[in-house]
């Protein structure tokens, strides 16, 4: 087993008065060579937006772009003709594929919205893009996983063009809770919420991360009520 500790204290940090956002991986004006990707994880964003404001129309192509809201809702318009909101409890994902453009905004005027935006490297590329979400009910996710994006169909999550899945918890404390992986060879980077967990021997709080790889099953001791993303995802390039 290899893993990678991210401690939250040293995502990349900006602040544009309308925008408040924390990088795990280098991302527009914040840069850090050893920050780059997470095989084939290149981007995960908590973003913080403002009510009114919010991401005007730009491009974006061959990358699979997953918007998880934690608090508020995003109003979503794209170039494949769909207009809605994504709600908190909500997943969406949108392939870029050949060329796709996109606007996202707080869909409240006066409260914030915060969400995770995630960008994976897509399997194959200049698919024809494609847009989905789906909303799911956190009593599925009470001390297991609940997988909200996949490659099959049969798991009930929202479509991804890349051998990865996405998987929530909330797992209470005094639990052990264990990973096991899908696909051979991928690692997973597990991203913590909230709460306190175990990790091969290190301990993460509240945004901490960590990334783990040569292992087809990872056990996670839980110190106190706890919500995980478990991010399972192709070594591409190693960490």
């Amino acid at each position: 087993m290899k893993t990678i500790f991210h401690p939250s204290a040293e995502r990349g940090a900006v602040d544009f008065g309308w925008l408040n956002s924390h990088h795990s991986f280098s991302f527009g004006h914040w840069y850090n060579p050893e920050k780059v990707h997470f095989g084939a994880l290149r981007v995960l964003n908590d973003d913080i937006v403002r009510g009114g404001a919010g991401f005007g129309t730009h491009p974006h192509d061959n990358m699979e772009i997953v918007s998880i809201p934690l608090k508020g809702a995003l109003a979503h318009k794209d170039s494949t003709g769909t207009d809605g909101v994504i709600n908190t409890g909500d997943v969406q994902i949108m392939s870029a594929g050949s060329g796709i453009q996109h606007s996202e905004y707080n869909a409240s005027k006066t409260d914030q919205v915060n969400f995770l935006q995630i960008w994976v490297y897509p399997k194959v590329q200049n698919i024809k893009p494609r847009y989905e979400q789906k909303a799911f009910n956190e009593s599925g996710r009470q001390n297991q996983w609940q997988v909200v994006v996949s490659p099959d169909v049969a798991d009930g999550g929202v479509w991804i063009n890349q051998d990865s899945l996405f998987s929530l918890a909330t797992v209470e404390a005094g639990k052990t809770i264990s990973y096991t992986n899908r696909f051979k060879g991928n690692g997973v980077y597990f991203f913590l919420l909230e709460g306190s967990i175990e990790i091969a021997g290190q301990k993460l709080s509240d945004r901490d991360a960590i990334g783990v790889w040569e292992a087809e099953e990872t056990s996670i001791s839980v110190a106190a009520n706890s919500k995980i993303l478990a991010i399972e995802i192709p070594m591409i390039g190693e960490a």
